[in-house]
């Protein structure tokens, strides 16, 4: 079975006409099998092989939820080759004897009708074996080449008409028939209560509505106990009137018209009375016959189905449908769209009738004028492949039909009403309602249901399409593979020129071609810069011989900047646990602040003067760069601005891939790293715990492969535009650890450039807090066995969010102490006044000067150092909304150690402390003694014991310092 998005065979345009890929339509000798069930003590055997009989059985059983018993003469190749005679003779000897019948359909197959068997002629010499016997043969022509389901129906009831001994003279006045096509038995349950509400007594011929949806019984009853009766039948020649619900039927096979032909019983045909008009059609006949007005009671549910109409008038416009199935089901299920205002934008059926395009083009047309739908199609003896191709094509939003709409449905994402036989897949085919008032609103609010059903599933996604047209699809029709071999061939040659033109030149590469694996990194000199104006392959070749992450040669040279503009996650990674305040963490997905796009610009303008040799600027989170894509793109926008040289990347779970994969080539990002896990999605399922994607949750297998899908598509796609793609994959032993070398196989055929393994690092807190380590000696091992598909990255530091430098330095902390010496202001002269912000009585707030407050701190970002145990204090200023680093203070520790207690050099020890915080209001620390804090206390200086991060706990500390006061006043004090 087709899988969705994973588009199954299409029968394509202009295939040959006898071409069937998956015929629209069940074999005549169904309809005749199941007609007969319509009668009596009626069974049937099927002259020709087992295989029909089974095939038949099958179909019924799962729709109906009933025993169906078929027989069958059970020819074989002598049957086939002398005549099968023999064999149906002792296959109706069987059935007498089994079933003791009332009457005995015997029905033709492909094979009988093929080898030319006379069934009436076999069936008059049984009779003259057997002249005592009173079961009625009603012998029906239905070859499965002949026609379909609705024909074999037909060709039953006209047999079934020619067959039995009429007597008109039995019938009571004013009987009117009712002949049925194919409908449900309680469909047919509501026809009887309808005729007879008119106090009509009617015949209806075939009456399914108890043999095909039985009440339970204690004993099984072989023979159908329901059905008309063959004495009813007989007294069908005598009725005042047949309504034959039939449109398309041939007078040849019409029983109305047989019985208006032999005996003058006059016949009106009428639409199947589904939607408005028809079962008007259908009342108003009733009520002439009858000679009555219209029941309340149905006059109530036509008022209801009215009120129905109005209610989803404004939904069935956006309706698109495709309807599918026999003609008369697709006639009325036309006209029910129609009347309430859907399009059928496909309608086919499976069989050829005469009359049919023609009425249903004169039907459709006047809905698609009225809602400007320029293109609708009408098909007979369609297949499904014609109707996916044409679903798709005209935009339908919902299929009307059968269980064989399935895959489609499946494949394409059009929600299907099933309404007709077979009903497979669901339960209760044989309770579907679709005739009268209460039948055809009960259908169309399944088909309001499902339009607004598709419209809530896929929504944003369609938004997304409109305003971002960035889908795969238009992709690939932008950019054909052809045209990107063409820039790879093109610029190889280039690159090749400039090698043998530029002196001194060393060796250069591009990432390869999709589907071929790289043996070295890319090197190259600026000999090469000549030519990178011709040839965007160049100036990658450089830019990766520059990347530290790329290239390992310059790893220990060329430094990196990484800016941490972005928190989001689209992702949960059971190895992960993201912090945006750690500063004594060295992993992916911490950073010691989120900065905002200017903040991390001027963060790369300060490093860029004090780190030397500067070459690349990179988002890689602390989240997911495309998450966040808006920061990442403003964040790289400014840095391009400065310095459109410098060398692009970011990472990301690849996601989003597929749809910012253009954007990134065009904001100038030439590398980017993608982590790939698994390619098997229940492996992937059992490291994500979720993806969400524009507004859906996938958990386990399902986010796997979502997120495996995308990830392919998104790297193919970056290798055709010209960037470089590095994989990384984390591996976590008993886990993923068998599958690493998949991935690398796969990333090689998409044309990345690189493979990294890494090993997981447990993190406290996340699923995987508990797992061991994968050994160095288990990584290599792993890495040398993917080394023959992708080169390797063993010079790895799996860096922080927020790293500078090179890969074997991190310089995030001297670059964060640069930025609060150049942003702070010059240290007050004694004596200081440090004012607040206060609130004041009417609400307003009064600004005044900044507050100094001196931290504790050994990470730099959390307060985690004792006060007698701090070499130095972090000074910050806050106005209670906004905090600022000022600088740095050293001093001499208070507390050094048992052996240094001596009173007084520790009290001159605690002096000088004091000292190094006398214009700060308070003091935050881990822990501060009683002697220190008293001392403090004397000076005017607060002090406060947290182990919060600093930001919040300056915050917090101004905040209780300024509750009930205007203006605090610190004097250097007179021991100071």
């Amino acid at each position: 079975m087709a899988r969705r998005n994973e588009p199954p065979q299409v029968k394509e345009r202009g295939a040959l006409v006898d071409l069937n890929v998956n015929p629209c339509k069940m074999c005549m000798p169904m309809g005749s099998s199941t007609a007969a069930f319509g009668v009596q003590g009626c069974v049937t055997i099927l002259h020709g092989s087992q295989g029909c009989a089974t095939y038949i059985r099958r179909h019924m059983a799962t729709h109906y939820n009933e025993p169906v018993d078929i027989a069958s003469s059970a020819l074989t190749e002598q049957g086939t080759v002398y005549g099968g005679e023999g064999n149906l003779h002792k296959g109706i000897d069987n059935l007498i004897r089994l079933y003791d019948p009332a009457a005995i359909c015997v029905s033709t197959t492909c094979l009988a009708e093929t080898i030319g068997e006379d069934v009436a002629g076999m069936l008059g010499r049984w009779r003259e074996k057997h002249p005592d016997s009173k079961v009625t043969f009603v012998p029906v022509a239905s070859p499965g080449y002949g026609g379909s389901q609705f024909d074999g129906h037909f060709r039953f009831l006209r047999a079934l008409m020619e067959s039995v001994e009429m007597r008109p003279q039995d019938a009571p006045p004013r009987q009117l028939n009712l002949v049925c096509g194919p409908m449900s038995p309680a469909d047919m349950r509501f026809l009887k209560r309808l005729v007879a509400s008119f106090g009509i007594e009617a015949v209806v011929v075939p009456d399914l509505s108890e043999n095909l949806d039985r009440a339970r019984l204690p004993v099984y009853d072989r023979t159908p106990a329901g059905g008309t009766p063959l004495a009813r039948i007989a007294t069908m020649a005598g009725s005042a009137l047949t309504i034959e619900l039939a449109t398309f039927v041939p007078d040849g096979c019409s029983p109305g018209a047989y019985l208006h032909d032999r005996f003058g019983v006059p016949c009106t045909r009428l639409n199947l009375p589904v939607g408005l008009r028809d079962i008007d059609a259908l009342v108003d006949e009733l009520t002439a016959f009858a000679g009555v007005r219209m029941p309340a009671a149905l006059a109530e549910e036509r008022g209801r189905y009215l009120d129905a109409m109005i209610d989803s008038h404004k939904y069935n416009a956006e309706g698109r449908a495709v309807v599918f199935g026999e003609p008369d089901f697709c006639y009325a299920a036309v006209r029910l769209c129609v009347e309430n205002g859907v399009v059928p934008v496909v309608t086919a059926a499976g069989s050829r009738c005469p009359g049919f395009e023609e009425e249903l083009r004169r039907e459709v047309r006047e809905a698609a004028d009225r809602f400007l739908v320029d293109r609708w199609e009408v098909l007979e003896d369609a297949d499904f492949g014609d109707i996916e191709r044409l679903a798709v094509e005209l935009r339908a939003n919902v299929m009307i039909g059968s269980s064989d709409g399935r895959r489609i449905e499946d494949a394409r994402g059009i929600p299907l009403v099933r309404c007709a036989f077979p009903i497979h897949d669901h339960v209760g085919g044989q309770r579907v309602r679709t005739l009268g008032y209460e039948g055809s609103l009960t259908l169309l609010d399944r088909i309001t249901n499902a339009l607004l059903q598709r419209k809530e599933e896929g929504f944003r996604a369609a938004i997304r399409d409109e305003f971002y047209d960035n889908t795969l699809l238009s992709q690939a029709h932008r950019h054909r593979e052809s045209a990107s071999h063409e820039l790879l061939a093109e610029a190889n040659a280039a690159l090749a020129e400039d090698r043998a033109t530029a002196p001194g030149a060393a060796q250069a590469a591009r990432p390869a071609a999709p589907g071929a694996a790289q043996s070295s990194l890319p090197v190259i000199l600026s000999g090469a810069r000549s030519a990178e104006s011709k040839d965007p392959a160049l100036a990658l070749a450089r830019k990766t011989a520059q990347h530290p992450c790329f290239n390992g040669g310059c790893a220990s040279e060329n430094a990196r900047i990484h800016l941490a503009v972005a928190p989001a996650c689209n992702i949960s990674c059971n190895y992960c646990v993201r912090k945006f305040d750690c500063a004594n963490e060295s992993r992916p997905g911490v950073a010691s602040a989120v900065l905002s796009p200017n903040e991390a610009f001027e963060r790369y303008r300060l490093a860029k003067e004090r780190v030397p040799n500067l070459t690349t600027v990179g988002v890689a989170g602390p989240g997911d760069a495309l998450a966040d894509w808006e920061r990442t793109r403003a964040t790289l926008e400014l840095v391009a601005q400065d310095d459109p040289d410098m060398t692009f990347c970011l990472s990301t779970n690849g996601l989003l891939l597929p749809r910012f994969a253009d954007d990134i080539a065009r904001l100038g990002v030439t590398h980017v790293t993608v982590t790939m896990n698994a390619v098997d999605p229940a492996v992937a399922g059992r490291i994500y715990r979720f993806a969400r994607l524009d507004g859906v949750t996938y958990t386990g297998e399902a986010a796997g492969a979502v997120l495996l899908a995308n990830q392919i598509a998104g790297i193919k796609r970056l290798v055709e535009l010209g960037v470089a793609v590095k994989v990384n994959t984390v591996l976590v032993a008993g886990v993923n650890d068998g599958c690493v070398e998949d991935v690398g196989a796969l990333c090689a055929k998409l044309g990345a450039a690189y493979h990294n393994v890494m090993q997981h690092i447990p993190v406290a807190g996340s699923v995987f807090g508990d797992l061991p380590q994968v050994s160095r000696t288990r990584l290599d091992e792993v890495r040398k066995r993917c080394e023959a598909h992708l080169p390797q990255m063993y010079h790895c530091r799996q860096c922080r969010a927020d790293a500078v430098g090179k890969l074997s330095e991190d310089l995030v902390r001297a670059v964060e102490e640069a930025e609060g010496r150049r942003a702070a202001e010059p240290v007050l002269a004694d004596p200081v006044v440090a004012t607040l912000v206060v609130p004041r009585a009417d609400g307003a707030r009064t600004r005044h000067a900044p507050l100094r407050i001196a931290v504790a701190s050994r990470s730099g970002s959390v307060v985690d150092a004792h006060f007698g145990q701090a070499a130095s204090f972090m000074v910050y200023e806050t106005d209670g909304t906004v905090v600022r680093y000022v600088e740095t203070r050293e001093t001499e520790r208070y507390c050094t150690g048992q052996e240094a207690c001596d009173p007084r050099a520790k009290a001159d020890r605690l002096e000088r402390s004091l000292a190094a915080v006398r214009d700060c209001a308070a003091v935050l620390a881990l822990r501060i003694g009683q002697a220190p804090a008293d001392r403090l206390r004397a000076c005017g200086i607060a002090p406060v014991c947290t182990c919060d991060a600093v930001r919040p706990a300056v915050l917090a500390a101004a905040a209780e310092l300024s509750a009930g006061m205007t203006t605090i006043e610190f004097k250097e004090a007179a021991s100071l």
